[in-house]
């Protein structure tokens, strides 16, 4: 039987190497993504998610990064119309963004709540307020924290056919144990895959 913990389904987002990494030896090294982030299967895939999704939480340097971006592709000439619809929908969506350095009351996005309290907690309140899915963006830590937790309802991967070699890893050792259906797989260009699971509760 599948059944959410909450109100509000919490879906993450993560690219990882074959070898299981969401990052090489040096973080800020993000090259080896782009041959496979532009394909049609991971373009329509952030479609999927993003759809259905009424809030974005993310972390700080994620955020920046992020909102650093986007916005600027929705005018960007000759932008894939999906790039264009998912950067509008994170300039509108309702952000929430994780920082305990940030300050909450002036937040430096629009339609931005800064948290500063454990993850956890962060969703918890999320679920327990009206809305769609919870998207989690690439933010790797607040997926590490949401896993260990137990709190992710559906998880979305993109694997990439690469190894890395070196770097941090999604899925750390001592994760509770638990059993995940397959609701959809998809193979693309260059040997991209994406996998959707949702966790069996």
């Amino acid at each position: 039987m599948n059944e959410q913990t909450g109100g509000r389904r919490v879906v993450t987002n993560m690219s990882i190497s074959l070898d299981g990494r969401y990052a090489g030896p040096d973080p800020l090294d993000m090259s080896w993504v782009m041959p496979y982030a532009i394909t049609d299967v991971a373009r329509d895939h952030l479609t999927s998610l993003w759809e259905s999704a009424t809030t974005a939480l993310l972390g700080r340097v994620n955020a920046e990064g992020f909102l650093g971006f986007w916005p600027g592709v929705i005018d960007m000439e000759g932008a894939d119309p999906r790039d264009v619809g998912f950067a509008r929908w994170l300039v509108d969506v309702d952000k929430v963004v994780l920082s305990s350095t940030l300050d909450p009351d002036r937040a430096p996005w629009e339609r931005t709540t800064v948290v500063d309290k454990p993850t956890a907690e962060a969703v918890a309140d999320l679920r327990a307020t009206d809305g769609g899915d919870v998207l989690v963006l690439s933010s790797a830590s607040v997926i590490k924290d949401l896993l260990a937790a137990d709190q992710v309802d559906r998880l979305a991967l993109t694997v990439f056919p690469i190894f890395l070699g070196g770097g941090p890893r999604l899925f750390d050792d001592g994760l509770p144990a638990g059993k995940w259906d397959l609701v959809s797989q998809t193979a693309g260009e260059h040997g991209t895959l994406v996998l959707v699971y949702d966790r069996v509760r």
